[in-house]
């Protein structure tokens, strides 16, 4: 009889584990499906706003057979704040041509919704043939503006969460679940004392 797999231990730093490794991969390959549903066969553009997308695009895109290409465009919001520093910064932008393409604009959260209407405003003026919108996370307590993903892998409540390439000033992207940030360490700096 094979031995029970023990638990993911719970990184010190984190009050609360909000989904687990396993969760997200099952949640992203069901998302594939219904992207695939919209797609169909056909090719389409994936824009992934960087860094915190990054793990989300990979993995979604290996769960993707149709022809897909790929772009970044990097946005900071957050800098080493816990809430949103204001308006969005456009940091580095678009490198292919999107004009009379379809579209997917990825991202790994929506919450106040000022960065995704920024990069929808943007790939808009760009001409694409289509534009729909995925997040991994939807925290829809924090919504300052009229704006809904096309398609959500999770809604999560007000809770500042990081791992799975969210981060907290650059730290604990690498972590496989998503997980609430002690309020302890939401502060700039804090990892360091310990």
């Amino acid at each position: 009889m094979p031995a029970k797999k023990k638990p993911a231990k719970l990184h010190p730093d984190l009050a609360e584990v909000l989904l687990t490794d396993t969760q997200i991969k099952r949640r992203v390959k069901s998302l594939a499906r219904e992207i695939k549903a919209v797609y169909g066969d056909g090719e389409f553009t994936i824009i992934s706003l960087i860094n915190g997308a990054v793990m989300f695009t990979s993995d979604l895109m290996r769960e993707i057979d149709n022809p897909v290409r790929l772009d970044c465009i990097r946005v900071s919001s957050y800098g080493t704040k816990t809430k949103s520093i204001g308006t969005p910064q456009i940091i580095h932008s678009l490198t292919l041509d999107i004009a009379r393409r379809h579209v997917l604009l990825i991202d790994d959260i929506l919450d106040t919704g000022k960065t995704l209407k920024l990069v929808k405003e943007l790939v808009l003026k760009l001409k694409p043939a289509s534009l729909r919108t995925c997040v991994l996370l939807d925290k829809k307590a924090r919504r300052e503006v009229d704006l809904e993903a096309d398609f959500v892998g999770f809604e999560i409540p007000d809770k500042f969460v990081v791992g799975y390439g969210l981060d907290f000033a650059e730290r604990y992207r690498n972590l496989r679940g998503i997980g609430v940030l002690k309020p302890e360490k939401q502060v700039a700096g804090a990892w360091a004392t310990g």
